[in-house]
């Protein structure tokens, strides 16, 4: 996913997930790179838009056009007796971090429009909406993204069927029945995930008690001074989230991973995988340390990287060094199927549809708009949900944001958290078993609708590859 220039998001600029659905996908033309949610503007009101990529804004500069490279940070030996190690502590995003769209009063109501892929036409984080009558604002409402300082007009000027906060507790269920593993103590206690993304709010009450390591890789010393991002608080929330998790007992390592290293005269973001690569052999380190009852077993990185790019060659031989000591590496495509050759993808979901039970789901709505010209809407890819999920806030410890519409940067730790469910049961689960499980015991639902009919399959069937797992 594409996130905002205002969010203090450097690496904003590299293509994400949700691009390979324009009609004209080259494989390495898109460097999926699904690091927040939506491509960027200055304004809320929506814009025209045209069925192909929305438009890449660039950050503001954090220095000069070409950037001497240098890394920030050292990173130092970790005693097992040291965790929790936290390197930093990323101040809390404020509403002048996000301006000028932030915080603002509402006067003209927001509407949404089916046709476009625009993901934040209808952002309404932050904002005041009380002066407005939405009563009849429903359709548009139900593909709205807010958060816990969302403003809302009075009960009566609100569409009945419409509870911000009950969309905002159904959010926070990871759904398919995952709750009910939890319940039963398959928790992912004692398994280590590993999360390498952006800046994080460590203190979050969703995953400050799992958090063991917070490291920072950076090529430029203004990065260490910025604020959490969105993205990391989410990532490491729908992975262990203490209500918002799949694996809410694993254990958290984060290395927050700079991706950028400057512009090039024309103002465009130039990428290197080098510290992405320094980040896995890291967790490598770190796991060399750990008893062998919490080890780190799976690594989620929500991008992925193509050979014409700078620290190709690199991550490419940090990803395999973790594969050969048995890490499973969760990334976006198209890397993930270059290294095992596992498809999968995400799911819609309405926000007022209980997230457990497989009929609430449908094709991403990118699937709808551009059909199988992407890769990602093909069939044969393992599926998750995606859409309407409720996660950790970067704004403050104790604050949530409900993101309607997403890309595969909510279905790596999703696929993470899975992961330590599933050996927590079975200690010696490969990820070669763990995806043909999945596939085997994924479910199959037939959906109709206005896009036409069509199958949904495999969905992850969380409940039923645990069972397989323990029997």
């Amino acid at each position: 996913m594409i996130p905002r220039a205002s969010e203090n998001n450097r690496n904003s600029g590299v293509v994400d997930s949700l691009a390979v659905h324009n009609t004209c996908i080259s494989a390495f033309l898109f460097l999926l790179v699904a690091l927040c949610l939506g491509g960027c503007r200055s304004s809320l009101p929506t814009s025209t838009v045209t069925p192909s990529l929305p438009p890449l804004h660039t950050p503001t500069p954090l220095s000069s056009p070409t950037a001497t490279v240098s890394p920030t940070a050292t990173l130092t030996p970790v005693p097992t007796a040291s965790f929790p190690k936290i390197d930093r502590s990323p101040r809390a995003v404020t509403i002048e971090d996000w301006a000028p769209w932030a915080g603002q009063t509402l006067t003209t109501t927001l509407k949404y429009n089916p046709a476009s892929p625009d993901l934040w036409q209808m952002d309404l984080r932050t904002q005041d909406l009380s002066q407005l009558d939405l009563g009849y604002s429903l359709n548009d409402l139900l593909f709205a993204s807010f958060d816990d300082r969302t403003l809302w007009p009075a009960a009566d000027k609100m569409p009945f069927s419409f509870d911000p906060q009950r969309i905002m507790e159904l959010g926070k269920d990871p759904g398919l029945g995952v709750r009910s593993l939890l319940a039963r103590g398959i928790t992912g206690k004692g398994i280590g995930i590993a999360i390498i993304d952006l800046p994080l709010l460590v203190d979050h009450q969703e995953y400050r008690g799992q958090l063991r390591l917070y490291e920072e890789l950076f090529f430029h010393a203004e990065i260490s001074q910025q604020p959490a991002g969105m993205h990391g608080a989410a990532a490491a929330s729908i992975a262990v989230g203490q209500t918002v998790g799949v694996a809410p007992q694993a254990d958290l390592y984060f290395i927050a991973a700079d991706l950028a290293t400057g512009q090039d005269a024309s103002g465009s973001y130039q990428y290197d995988f080098t510290k992405a690569a320094q980040a896995v052999r890291r967790i490598l380190e770190i796991n060399q340390q750990l008893p062998p009852e919490r080890k780190i077993r799976v690594i989620a990185m929500s991008f992925g990287w193509a050979s014409n790019l700078a620290g190709y060659e690199e991550i490419t031989a940090a990803v395999a060094e973790a594969r050969a000591q048995g890490v499973f590496i969760i990334c976006a495509y198209p890397s993930m199927e270059q290294i095992y050759g596992f498809k999968f993808y995400g799911l819609e979901r309405s926000p007022l549809s209980p997230p457990d039970l497989f009929v609430s789901y449908s094709r991403s709505h990118f699937c709808d708009l551009f059909g199988n010209v992407s890769p990602l809407c093909q069939a044969g890819r393992l599926l998750v949900p995606m859409s309407s999920r409720t996660t950790a806030s970067p704004m403050g410890k104790d604050e949530y944001v409900f993101y309607r519409m997403g890309g595969e940067s909510w279905t790596i730790p999703y696929l993470a958290g899975m992961y330590a469910l599933a050996a927590q049961v079975d200690p010696s689960i490969t990820p070669e078993r763990f995806w043909e499980l999945a596939l085997q015991t994924g479910r199959s639902v037939d959906i109709t609708g206005s896009s036409g009919n069509y199958t949904l399959e495999p969905i992850l069937d969380p409940i039923a590859l645990v069972g397989v797992l323990e029997k």
